[in-house]
């Protein structure tokens, strides 16, 4: 009888400690607000030195591991969280929506009038701006306005 409790006990306990997963935890120091991003999750940093690097991020210690470069969070100058779907739809969108106008600008500018020409410099700007990928998220500044650390996070 003693055993069935012991082991138990030792599973429910395990589960706890093994649950338990690491967040970046940013805060705005002015008003208090907590914002966390998981692990694993997809985002866009800037760091001090003006390097840029987009991934999934994984957290080892006190810094955070992202295109196989390690960081500390002092080395970051900015983080904008980078949803796949997101990126994935509004780029779509944009690029398809401008050669649509491209498209109805070269027609309607041979067939009916030439003015409509000019209907493909908009057209033009939403497909350059679908191909660059917009993200259209909040960015997270590390200038003493927002502070980032890492926390664990128990589900």
């Amino acid at each position: 009888m003693k055993y069935p409790i012991i082991l138990n006990l030792f599973l429910l306990i395990s589960c706890f400690v093994f649950s338990q997963e690491q967040v970046i935890k940013i805060t705005k120091i002015s008003t208090g607000k907590e914002i966390i991003i998981k692990e694993n999750k997809r985002i866009k940093i800037k760091t001090q030195d003006g390097r840029k690097l987009t991934g999934r991020f994984s957290i080892e210690g006190n810094s955070i591991r992202i295109d196989n470069e390690l960081l500390e969070l002092d080395a970051i100058a900015e983080l904008k969280r980078n949803p796949l779907l997101t990126s994935i739809l509004s780029s779509t969108f944009l690029i398809y929506a401008g050669s649509l106008a491209i498209g109805f600008g070269a027609l309607i500018g041979v067939l009916v009038d030439s003015t409509a020409y000019w209907l493909i410099l908009p057209g033009a700007g939403m497909v350059f701006a679908g191909a660059k990928s917009p993200n259209f998220n909040r960015k997270f500044k590390n200038d003493g306005s927002w502070s980032f650390e890492i926390i664990n996070l128990s589900d």
